[in-house]
């Protein structure tokens, strides 16, 4: 079955954890983690593509390349952000 498949957002959360990881002092609640998400996916195109069930992988390793050098920008800039404001106290 067909389906549709934001690719930017799939590898966003695939490397997320270990791009944090590099921003000391990070709080790595889940709150934090998934505003940085919700920053750097509103920062950053979106690129679907439509897939068989198992095509996705394949899709993303090519486009892995194209696009990880932005994703890891975007999750750095987002994860400064939240730390600037985070919605929670420290």
């Amino acid at each position: 079955m067909s389906r549709l498949v934001n690719v930017t957002e799939l590898l966003l959360f695939e490397m997320l954890d270990s791009t944090l990881k590099g921003v000391e002092g990070f709080c790595t609640c889940e709150r934090c983690r998934i505003d940085v998400a919700a920053i750097a996916l509103n920062n950053l195109p979106t690129n679907y593509v439509v897939t068989d069930e198992g095509e996705v992988k394949k899709r993303i390793s090519v486009l892995h390349m194209q696009i990880r050098i932005d994703l890891t920008q975007a999750i750095i800039r987002a994860a400064k952000e939240v730390m600037k404001q985070p919605h929670h106290s420290r």
